[in-house]
């Protein structure tokens, strides 16, 4: 009887650590993105922080992969991203940087051929 026992705790134990392995892992990525209520110039003023503070500033133009859609939140959220990511990640880079206009966010807003770091 210990035997089986024991039999049944391996095998309870390579089977929890068999589904442990494919449940999937809440990702602690973070993005720093427009605020759906940022006014325009607030955007504009932070994509000219950006272009201005070593963001590379390509992919918003219109041959760039994330110039469509042509909006200011668009293109704000895109190099607000980059330069918190390029900055460390810090709520600093994102919320002091980008005041009343970034937010932090969980979930990637990459689309089509426009990736988020």
């Amino acid at each position: 009887m210990a035997n089986i026992s024991q039999l049944l705790s391996l095998m309870a134990i390579l089977l929890s650590s068999i589904m442990i392995n494919h449940l999937p892992v809440a990702s602690s990525k973070q993005w720093c993105v427009s605020k759906q209520t940022a006014k325009d110039d607030q955007l504009e003023d932070n994509i000219n922080f950006a272009c201005s503070n070593g963001i590379d500033c390509r992919p918003i133009l219109p041959s760039g992969a994330c110039f469509k859609p042509n909006t200011t939140i668009s293109h704000a959220s895109y190099l607000m991203n980059d330069y918190y990511q390029s900055h460390g990640r810090t709520n600093e880079a994102c919320l002091f940087f980008f005041p009343n206009s970034g937010m932090l966010t969980s979930t990637d807003p990459s689309y089509n051929q426009c990736i988020y770091k």
